[in-house]
């Protein structure tokens, strides 16, 4: 039998993926492994997909998407970094991941390397390699909040480094990048001439800091940051695959033809969901960042109860935690059997990198009843014991 291309043989399977479908074959199973929002989607947003098929618009739309709904993502875009951002900078795209797909396509040579943050989410190490170029993971160490330092990105750049991949709020951490440091972020990226892929999926969900884009350091027309937005999970919209690219002037031509040799266009019915859900009412993302607190809070404390560490998110709806004193050195075994004896799935840490060891994510957008449940079945830490001649307080 004909073999496989090596560069798609080599691509690791995906540990998120590995669970959760374990998970699923098991009806009784509680899932905190996957970020999928609960909520019903909004009635007008739906309302606006059927109409677009009720009116039979369902041909091609052109290649960066519907002129309304590029305006709309442009407008969301603007107020963000307190400046208009222009609708013709803005490509549509069939989900966040379509948009890194492209993103990297324009960017990358084979060979070329592009710095990926570890722990990250898996998939931006997976798309830079079945484009044959070289992800090489800068690191997020615990005892920095998990947060980039800008001496351990400078340490890894070589001739070949073409890209640096930034994403907050991060999946899976829940960090959030603070002015200052996205500030610093853009420069290294300026003063080694850089290419800057954001991740933003989870813009519209911070908990008392706020979202920084590096777009607001970019100058007026975009300088070298390509943003990835997305409305899967601001809206719930996961299976509509809708998303965009907020490109530095001059790029959409080369964006065009790419779009093209991929997939032509994201469907309209899609696309006018997305417009009405840019430009309708916005409840359910207040309704859904406030369950999103709400259940980090309830989460932290039967964490504390646990004696189990845990990193403060301060976005997206993810927890991370470590359960180190139980993983024995290997935790994506240990949340397979966490799942057969339990019964309660959450993603392995190193199913985001080498630093994850110890480490799980625990989604947070589900049932908070449910969440309480599978979280009261993780072994808790043991005290640690007391000195000698030492005794607890009555």
């Amino acid at each position: 039998m004909a073999q496989l291309a090596p560069h798609v043989r080599s691509v690791p399977a995906n540990q998120i993926r590995e669970i959760t479908q374990a998970a699923w074959a098991r009806p009784d199973s509680i899932v905190l492994s996957i970020g999928e929002p609960g909520f019903p989607t909004p009635g007008h947003i739906l309302d606006a997909a059927r109409a677009t098929l009720d009116r039979d618009e369902t041909g091609y739309t052109p290649n960066a998407g519907i002129a309304p709904l590029r305006q709309a993502f442009a407008q969301r875009t603007g107020a963000g970094i307190g400046r208009e951002v222009d609708p013709g900078r803005v490509f549509i795209t069939s989900g966040a991941q379509q948009g890194l797909h492209l993103a990297m396509s324009v960017l990358l040579d084979a060979g070329d390397e592009i710095l990926v943050p570890n722990p990250g989410y898996p998939t931006f190490a997976m798309t830079a390699a079945l484009l044959h170029a070289v992800p090489v993971e800068y690191p997020l160490y615990p005892e920095h909040g998990f947060q980039p330092r800008i001496e351990d990105i400078e340490a890894l750049l070589t001739p070949r480094t073409r890209v640096l991949l930034l994403n907050s709020p991060s999946n899976p951490l829940g960090a959030v990048f603070s002015a200052d440091l996205t500030r610093d972020l853009v420069d290294l990226a300026r003063r080694h001439d850089l290419w800057i892929i954001s991740d933003e999926c989870y813009e519209a969900f911070t908990f008392d800091v706020p979202h920084v884009s590096p777009l607001a350091f970019d100058g007026v027309d975009g300088e070298r940051v390509i943003t990835s937005l997305t409305l899967s999970k601001t809206y719930g919209l996961t299976g509509l695959r809708i998303g965009a690219l907020v490109l530095p002037a001059g790029m959409e031509p080369v964006l065009n033809t790419v779009m093209e040799s991929i997939v032509s266009c994201v469907a309209s019915p899609s696309q006018y969901a997305a417009l009405a859900a840019l430009t309708g009412p916005q409840d359910y993302v207040e309704e859904a960042s406030a369950h999103y607190r709400a259940n980090r809070d309830a989460a932290c404390t039967v964490l504390d109860e646990k004696g189990i560490n845990y990193l403060q998110a301060e976005g997206a709806f993810y927890l991370w935690a470590d359960v180190s004193h139980v993983s024995g050195g290997n935790v994506r075994d240990w949340t397979l059997r966490f799942l057969d004896r339990q019964g309660v799935a959450v993603a392995p840490g190193t199913a985001f990198g080498s630093i994850g060891e110890g480490w799980i994510r625990i989604a947070l957008c589900g049932d908070r009843a449910e969440l309480l449940e599978g979280l009261g079945r993780l072994p808790g830490r043991p005290a640690l014991p007391q000195p000698a001649g030492k005794r607890s307080a009555a």
